[in-house]
C-alpha cells in the first residue's frame, strides 16, 4: 500500500499571485521613529497602495490625473519665473527711463 502526501498549500505562480493583489489592492503601512533620550527626533510615515489604475479609480483615489508632473495633459505648473522675469523687464525698463531723464 502506497500513500502520497500532498501538500495543502497551492502552488501559484509569481503572475498569479501579482494578479490578484493588483486586483484586489494591497496597502503597507508603516511608521519610523528616531528617538534620543525620549526625545523624538524624526518621524517618517509611509503608506503605500498597490493596485491597478482602475480599482485605484474605484477607491476615489486619482491624484496622479491632476498632478502636472505626472500628466502631460495637463499645462505644467507656473512656478512664478514667467511673471518675475516680466517684472524684472519692467523695472529694468522703469531704471532706463530714469537714467534717460536725468541726463537729458
Amino acid at each position: 500500500m502506497s500513500f502520497e502526501m500532498q501538500s495543502p498549500l497551492q502552488q501559484d505562480s509569481l503572475a498569479d499571485v501579482l494578479e490578484r493583489i493588483l486586483d484586489k489592492g494591497i496597502v503597507i503601512a508603516g511608521d519610523i521613529s528616531i528617538s534620543l533620550v525620549g526625545i523624538e527626533l524624526l518621524t517618517i510615515r509611509l503608506r503605500l497602495l498597490v493596485a491597478t489604475v482602475d480599482k485605484a479609480r474605484e477607491m476615489g483615489i486619482n491624484w496622479w490625473e491632476s498632478d502636472p508632473r505626472l500628466c502631460s495633459t495637463q499645462a505644467p505648473a507656473s512656478d512664478g519665473s514667467a511673471a518675475l522675469l516680466d517684472r524684472l523687464e519692467r523695472i529694468e525698463t522703469q531704471i532706463g527711463q530714469l537714467a534717460a531723464a536725468r541726463e537729458g
